[in-house]
Parts: C-alpha cells; sequence; structure tokens
C-alpha cells in the first residue's frame, strides 16, 4: 500500500475522476494501454500510478490534467525518494482549509500542490547541487519509452487516441487536404503503432469521414452534434500494411450536400 499524503490525494482524485465519469474498470481498460488489474491496484492505491496513466485519465474523462500532474509530481517524489531532505523528511501536501474549517475550493487547493511541486523541485536541485560538487555532470535523461496499447493488426478498429498511438512525437502526417467549407482532412501514420488513421476538423454533424485501404478495409467515424461539432475527430484505425500510402483513399460525405469528396494518399 503506498503512503504519504500526496499519493493519498493523488488516488482519492483519481478515484473521484473515474467515478464522475462512469467508466467501469474494465472500460478503462479498453481505453488506454493499461490493464483492468492495473487500474485496479492504482486507484486502490496499491501500486504507484505511472504519469501515462494519469494522463490517459484525464484525456479520457476530459478532467483537467495539470492539476492532477502537479500533485503526481509530489506523489512521485514521494515514491522515488527524489523529495528526502538530508534529515529524511519528506515534503507533504499542502492542506488548504477555508474559514470555518470546511475544505476550500478545489481551484485553491490546486493551486497549492502546483505550487507545492515547484517548491520541491526547486528544493531537490539545491540538495543535489550542494553534496554532489566535486561529481562529474549526470548525463541528459533519456526520453520516455512509448508503450502504445497495440500494434499492427491489434490497432485494427481501436481509436488512436485511447490505444496512446496519437501522442506528441509518435504521428507523422502523410497529407492534408482542405475539403468543402473548411473541413481539413489528414492522413496520419503511427511508426510505433504501425497504424494509419484520418483526424479531421471543422466537420458539421452529420459528416462521415472514410479510410479506405486498397484491400477492402473501411474505418470511418460520423460528426455529432454538440461538443465534437467542430473539433478534432479521428477514425478508428487501420494496420499498416507495410505499401505506405499506395491504395489508400480518404473520403468525405458532407452531410449539408450530400457531395463526396475523395484524395489518395
Amino acid at each position: 500500500m503506498i503512503t504519504g499524503a500526496a499519493c493519498e490525494e493523488l488516488v482519492t482524485e483519481l478515484r473521484r475522476a473515474r467515478e464522475r465519469s462512469g467508466l467501469s474498470m474494465a472500460a478503462l481498460a479498453a481505453r488506454t494501454p493499461y490493464s483492468k488489474s492495473s487500474w485496479e491496484r492504482y486507484l486502490n492505491g496499491k501500486k504507484p500510478v505511472p504519469r501515462g496513466a494519469v494522463e490517459a485519465l484525464c484525456r479520457i474523462t476530459r478532467e483537467p490534467a495539470e492539476p492532477l500532474l502537479a500533485l503526481w509530481e509530489l506523489a512521485d517524489a514521494t515514491w522515488s525518494g527524489r523529495g528526502r531532505h538530508p534529515g529524511g523528511a519528506v515534503p507533504s501536501a499542502p492542506s488548504v482549509t477555508a474559514p470555518g474549517g470546511r475544505p476550500a475550493a478545489r481551484r485553491g487547493r490546486w493551486a497549492g500542490f502546483a505550487g507545492a511541486a515547484v517548491a520541491l523541485s526547486l528544493a531537490v536541485l539545491g540538495v543535489s547541487m550542494a553534496g554532489t560538487r566535486q561529481d562529474p555532470p549526470r548525463a541528459a535523461a533519456e526520453p520516455p519509452v512509448r508503450n502504445p496499447g497495440c500494434t499492427a493488426e491489434a490497432c485494427e478498429g481501436r481509436n488512436p487516441v485511447d490505444m496512446g498511438c496519437g501522442g506528441s512525437g509518435m504521428v507523422q502526417t502523410l497529407a492534408r487536404r482542405t475539403a468543402s467549407e473548411g473541413r481539413r482532412l489528414e492522413l496520419r501514420h503511427a511508426e510505433v503503432c504501425r497504424a494509419l488513421w484520418v483526424r479531421a476538423t471543422g466537420l458539421e454533424a452529420g459528416d462521415r469521414v472514410e479510410l479506405r485501404l486498397s484491400d477492402g478495409r473501411l474505418q470511418y467515424v460520423t460528426a455529432e452534434a454538440g461538443p465534437e461539432a467542430g473539433r478534432y475527430l479521428s477514425t478508428p484505425m487501420s494496420s499498416d500494411t507495410g505499401t505506405g500510402t499506395t491504395g489508400v483513399r480518404v473520403c468525405l460525405k458532407a452531410a449539408s450536400s450530400g457531395r463526396e469528396e475523395c484524395f489518395t494518399g
């Protein structure tokens, strides 16, 4: 069982985010690269939570990521021992209380956590510099290893964002087109996932975007009314057959006109 005020607060807030979304552990596992048993351990405080799991939960529940990531920094310092002072004490998460003993608004509490995370980082840096002046400089930290939730055929029909295939630095845009009324279409490829999909923006409710491959496979997405309209929307993925964009077609069927516009990769 993980301990420490920041660790416990992080687990509590992640659990509340999951409960507000109505998603089960199985649903979390289906939409992220983490298994059901892993989510159960993370949200029950039995195992340290990876940063990627916090990001994934925020993404699919549409929770603001910055406050939870600031809290994660505090918790990670406790798990890894980075936040230990020479006397062995570990800074605890701040407690913010409003007049009358009632908990303050969440915004104030998150601001406290974010500030504490910065202060903790500076304190750790100061201790490190004071104690290692005679040592040679450390090598730069290696970038995190990408760990997508699927590869090749396993990605067929899966959501690129939920499977961790659409992260920064992971995607190459193979082709871009602007269709009628400013709708923008992008043919995207993730080498680490060996998969293709189409991302679109500027869609109107009822617009349909399709990814057609030369072997007959078809993936599509239809824009719905409400918050999705006008925002980025992606088709499910198709596995990369190794032939590049040969025979790949991207099509838009506009709901307003019924017109179909297509282009090849």
